[in-house]
């Protein structure tokens, strides 16, 4: 499986026609598990550079009952900032432990997209480590698109599908990624540490900061 290193760009000779297609609460648990928060803004001019970027999704899942969301500043923001925002209703509901949990899958919202996408495309990043995308990269190769996949294998457990990271044409790991889309250092996030209180976000460019009980799974 090939990897792509911090230091390889993601096109060869010629300039791709590529898009960026982003599973907002997968790359926000991530990024926050190594350590970082994510600049969008940066993001979004990383990936400009390694091509002709057609477009950049960004989808996530929205609670309607509530009056004001966490996520709403973010999503608004990358609406007048160069992103594709889709977003989706989250459903409400408490587990056995007691905790309040969220949960909004958008995976069928990429797909769509990406299929839309694919004969204008030479190049689809997705960044997700969700194992049921295996077959989305695989129907998007026979369209004769290559497919790199922007995950994790850094944290304990990995927080990418093995099955996914077979499919793809090549894998990034977020963390090598980080010095190009960082805005600043975190102190890293265990996954099973508790969740802490919320905070206050700083700016529109900089992640949402939520606790882990309530981010969208």
């Amino acid at each position: 499986m090939a990897h792509i290193s911090k230091a390889t760009p993601l096109h060869s000779e010629r300039i791709e026609r590529l898009a960026l297609f982003i599973d907002g609460a997968n790359l926000y648990a991530a990024s926050r598990t190594l350590g970082f928060d994510v600049d969008y803004k940066n993001l979004l001019a990383h990936f400009r550079r390694q091509g002709y970027l057609i477009r950049a999704y960004y989808y996530t899942a929205l609670l309607e009952t509530e009056e004001y969301s966490p996520l709403r500043p973010l999503v608004d923001w990358l609406g007048y900032n160069g992103y594709a925002v889709v977003t989706k209703p989250a459903k409400e509901f408490t587990d056995a432990t007691g905790r309040r949990r969220v949960k909004g899958s958008v995976d069928i919202e990429m797909a769509v997209d990406v299929l839309d996408l694919a004969s204008r495309l030479d190049h689809a990043v997705i960044f997700s480590g969700d194992g049921d995308l295996r077959r989305l990269v695989e129907a998007v190769q026979r369209r004769g698109v290559r497919v790199t996949v922007v995950s994790t294998i850094r944290t304990q457990p990995a927080m990418i599908a093995d099955e996914l990271r077979r499919q793809a044409d090549a894998f990034l790991d977020l963390a090598d990624l980080a010095e190009h889309v960082t805005r600043r250092q975190v102190e890293p996030r265990p996954r099973t540490a508790p969740p802490r209180p919320a905070a206050p976000r700083a700016t529109p460019a900089e992640p949402f900061r939520e606790t882990a009980g309530d981010l969208p799974e």
